[in-house]
């Protein structure tokens, strides 16, 4: 997955303040003014820096940042005002036709990683605000070759298809049966937030399965959660100051943000107005989950041989009950994280370690050692079978063979 830095956040906002002087000096109206900074709001809820700021580089949104896909990997494209390698050339049409309807200049298809998907929800005043921010930044010379896929997905002329079988063109439209905030939280989250991106399933062209809506998925060696209502999995147990807290600093009382999301969170969420989070998650509440009744009792055996490492290698941070501690040490009983129905994130953390994102409003960030080195497969396959069924919790289990294949996956990963 894309390697999240909160740096480029920085440089965003360094240069806007510097735009915002500039345009003072130049006489730009403040009509102007304010649709930039509406533009670059806008922009940061999009998290465009994910994709299009290579960490490193110096160089905001100037491209050249590999993005992985099932189908091969792609490059993001150049999107400052750079007329000869950028969008500094194309038309304000164009532009908006790249964010709503998936074609770029001169009419090229792009390609869904892309996410217009989503962004076709966007109005078109809010389509030209992020133009105008983008047109507000400096320019960088810097030429992309963005397709790097292999044959045959390297021929753009089947996104036509793709399109024809998975997309539609829509600007949002509101429920007129749901409140102000709802709606405003329904057109973040399905629109430049793209939420789904990463946590609806997908089939095996890449599309979303629509009936499986924000129920999880395994992209780029992590696993989406579920992020739908749903009372074990997904956020039933949250209440909307919980994932607040979490989308804002990264902790709330039952979890702290890792993996791609703390990414999402040093770039995009944490710079997020605080009602806009609100309403975000008044409409994540109000998305329907399976809420399916618990498996079958794992082995017995397991369950005994996983309680005792537990015991032994995680009950000191984690507490003996699972119950944790509050923005430092994740809660594992009742834990949505713990009992996705796919386990590579748990699988991932138990392995390799992880550390949480620390914020400004949370700046104490606690880490996981990794126990890949220490424990067999057959152990951590009873260890995180242990968690997923102790306590209350309800996951199927997980097999020493897994283990072994996330094992194996993970050490091919350099993220």
């Amino acid at each position: 997955m894309r390697d999240r830095r909160p740096i480029a956040a920085t440089l965003a906002a360094v240069t806007l303040c510097a735009t915002m002087g500039s345009a003072s000096a130049a006489g730009i109206d403040k009509q102007n003014f304010s649709q930039i900074e509406k533009g670059r709001y806008l922009a940061t809820a999009a998290d465009c820096a994910a994709c299009h700021t290579l960490p490193g580089s110096g160089h905001q949104l100037a491209g050249g940042r590999p993005v992985e896909t099932p189908f091969g990997m792609l490059i993001a494209p150049n999107i400052t005002p750079d007329p000869q390698t950028g969008i500094g050339a194309w038309t304000d049409d164009e532009f908006v036709n790249a964010l709503t309807k998936g074609t770029g200049r001169h009419g090229t298809r792009l390609y869904p990683a892309m996410p217009y998907t989503y962004y076709t929800k966007l109005t078109h005043d809010d389509a030209l605000a992020i133009r105008a921010y983008l047109n507000s930044i400096p320019a960088v010379h810097n030429a992309v070759k963005s397709n790097q896929l292999p044959f045959p997905f390297k021929m753009r002329w089947t996104l036509a298809l793709w399109d024809a079988l998975f997309f539609k063109a829509q600007t949002f439209a509101a429920d007129p049966h749901k409140s102000a905030e709802w709606n405003r939280g329904a057109y973040l989250a399905e629109g430049p937030a793209h939420c789904g991106m990463c946590h609806t399933p997908k089939n095996f062209l890449g599309a979303d399965k629509t009936g499986q809506r924000l129920q999880g998925y395994n992209l780029q060696g992590w696993f989406a959660p579920n992020i739908t209502n749903d009372t074990r999995r997904g956020l039933g147990s949250w209440s909307a100051d919980d994932i607040v807290s979490y989308l804002k600093t990264g902790h709330n009382k039952i979890t702290t943000t890792t993996g791609l999301m703390s990414e999402t969170l040093n770039l995009s969420t944490s710079h997020m107005h605080d009602d806009d989070l609100r309403a975000i998650a008044i409409y994540l509440k109000d998305q329907p989950g399976q809420n399916d009744k618990p498996g079958a009792a794992p082995d017995q055996s397991v369950m005994k041989v996983g309680a005792q490492i537990y015991a032994d290698e995680c009950s000191g941070c984690h507490k003996a009950d699972g119950s944790g501690i509050a923005a430092l040490f994740p809660m594992l009983k009742n834990s949505p994280a713990v009992q996705q129905t796919d386990p590579t994130t748990l699988l991932r953390v138990v392995l390799r370690g992880a550390a949480a994102a620390g914020t400004d409003k949370a700046p104490t960030a606690s880490s996981m050692p990794q126990f890949g080195w220490i424990l067999t497969d057959d152990q951590v396959a009873a260890v995180v079978t242990y968690l997923r069924n102790a306590w209350g919790n309800s996951a199927p289990s997980v097999s020493a063979g897994d283990v072994h294949k996330a094992r194996q996956a993970f050490v091919q990963r350099s993220d």
